[in-house]
């Protein structure tokens, strides 16, 4: 060994392979091994604690509440590769892998726990109708200063600024874009290099909002690798240019809040999309548009898994706020851009940004499949000119969505009732720390009023 290496002045360059695990909450967790020793990835080798699954958003196993870690000796489980989503690291040193992970039990089945594992089970009832769902995801986020770790609050970028506040509304504003083109080129560059589908950048309604597309795979499982893989591209991207991303649904309260939406159809053996409705009733369409709104107060724990996800749903903005449908509407939960030729799709517009992009579309696909399984009516289209009375709200309330969760029969049947128990309990338990939370609002307003 040289006299370097033994110093640490080339060590850092020194190549390695990150395997990783994607918790409840969309965060990756997971083990970086030096490239040379990458054949224990491979062996699926590589262990870590089960409970790794069952962490709630502090990092916390609420072994106390779900029995899954010390009460049970906290044991191991085997981190299998998924080879299809190894992807260079371009922000590592040269030659640095990444590839995601999911989590089984020694005896070979997939963990209870695992986001991917939950996805795959319910590709696996489409597959066995001989069907593929085609899915496509859009993700907001923000930009911040890097200010926001001794501030404790988020600011604009300062080149979108003008004595320190935003400068009016950025949508689609091609200087809003141009400002924050090293960036972008950034993330463009770590996309490219990752080979992730990315399609069409633009800037979006608040200071430092984008929105990047990425097209549509046959494969659902890897769109939801494409996504999870986009927000940790966005994220380096800005340490990299001394920013930050957040995908929180709504880091301002004066601003607009980031979505996460998903485009999806189905194509039969034959590569045919059954959503066609080849410039006749729709009845296919609508029967999925219905399945998928039927459990959408049930499942909206999943498109919004945290307390400040509910500030996103607000009358007024484009977060849907009732269970609605319609062709081309963007105000509706689910909007339904195309109905004829291979495009004919449905726009899952609820989600947040914030939102677990697997169990987002075991959710969605599940609701899907119900419309598959059964002739179900959506009911009254909403127009420009025609809104239905009447309409079921989603709710604004994070402990009510978390109920509702919990007594699902449809949750049940997609997601598990281990997981049922344990995303629900989990979230109760969050839902009751904000509740009791006493808040600056709480603060400025009442404490000089009463």
């Amino acid at each position: 060994m040289t006299a370097d290496k033994m110093h640490g002045k080339a060590a850092t360059d020194e190549p390695w392979i990150e395997i990783m695990l994607v918790g409840m909450n969309g965060d990756l967790r997971g083990k970086r091994i030096p490239l040379d020793a990458q054949k224990k990835v491979w062996a699926g080798e590589v262990r870590l604690p089960s409970s790794t699954q069952s962490l709630d958003i502090w990092g916390d196993d609420n072994d106390d509440i779900t029995g899954l870690s010390l009460t049970i000796g906290d044991p191991d489980g085997l981190c299998i590769p998924d080879q299809r989503s190894l992807a260079p690291l371009p922000w590592a040193p040269e030659g640095s892998m990444q590839v995601l992970a999911t989590m089984h039990e020694f005896d070979g089945s997939p963990s209870f726990m695992d986001p991917r594992a939950i996805l795959a089970s319910v590709l696996k009832r489409y597959d066995e109708r001989g069907l593929t769902p085609v899915v496509a995801t859009e993700l907001e986020f923000y930009v911040v200063e890097q200010d926001w770790l001794e501030t404790g609050r988020p600011s604009p970028p300062k080149k979108l600024t003008y004595r320190g506040e935003p400068n009016g509304y950025q949508l689609y504003d091609m200087s809003a874009t141009d400002a924050l083109d090293d960036y972008l080129r950034t993330v463009r560059g770590y996309a490219s290099a990752m080979e992730l589908p990315a399609d069409a950048t633009t800037a979006e309604f608040g200071p430092g909002q984008f929105e990047i597309n990425l097209l549509h795979r046959p494969d659902a499982l890897a769109a939801a690798d494409d996504c999870i893989y986009l927000k940790r591209v966005a994220e380096q991207a800005a340490k990299r240019q001394g920013l930050k991303s957040t995908c929180m649904a709504k880091p301002y309260s004066d601003h607009a809040g980031s979505g996460l939406h998903v485009h999806a159809s189905i194509i039969d053996k034959d590569g045919r999309n059954i959503l066609d409705a080849k410039g006749g009733e729709p009845k296919l369409l609508k029967s999925v548009t219905a399945g998928m709104l039927k459990s959408m107060r049930e499942a909206q724990l999943v498109f919004a898994p945290f307390a400040n996800s509910y500030r996103r749903f607000q009358p007024g903005s484009f977060a849907p706020v009732d269970l609605t449908w319609g062709y081309g509407h963007r105000g509706t939960a689910i909007r339904i851009p195309d109905m004829n030729g291979p495009a004919a799709r449905i726009e899952h517009r609820v989600a947040g940004a914030d939102a677990n992009p697997y169990l987002l579309l075991a959710a969605i696909l599940g609701g899907m499949l119900l419309g598959l399984d059964g002739e179900l009516d959506p009911g009254e289209e909403t127009t420009p000119s025609h809104v239905p009375e009447n309409t079921e709200r989603l709710t604004h309330d994070f402990l009510t969505a978390v109920d509702a969760f919990r007594a699902s029969p449809f949750v049940k049947d997609v997601f598990g009732e281990r997981y049922q128990k344990l995303y629900g309990d989990t979230k109760y338990k969050e839902a009751l720390a904000y509740l009791r939370t006493v808040s600056d609002f709480d603060y400025r307003t009442y404490l000089p009023r009463i």
